[in-house]
């Protein structure tokens, strides 16, 4: 894709990259890309580290000695109306 570039087709962008920008605004750019590419990478970082979390394996549930889960009554609902 690039094989026919050479030093001046570099020298040329890097020169319209200035027209545009301007002197002033390349410095701020350059910091901005900077913090992007630093964020990006904590970014990514943080989701293998999540991926790895979630793969490992869960806690097993503890089954009851008659193998079955217990079950919990509900409690009864309470009422607001102070006349009850």
């Amino acid at each position: 894709m690039f094989q026919g570039l050479t030093g001046w087709h570099l020298l040329v962008v890097l020169a319209v990259i200035l027209l545009l920008f301007g002197a002033a605004k390349l410095p701020a750019l350059a910091k901005s890309m900077g913090q992007s590419a630093r964020v990006f990478k904590s970014e990514m970082k943080e989701m293998k580290r999540d991926d790895e979390v979630s793969a490992s394996p869960a806690e097993a549930p503890r089954a009851t000695d008659a193998g079955t889960t217990p079950t919990a009554a509900p409690e009864p609902r309470r009422s607001n109306d102070p006349t009850v």
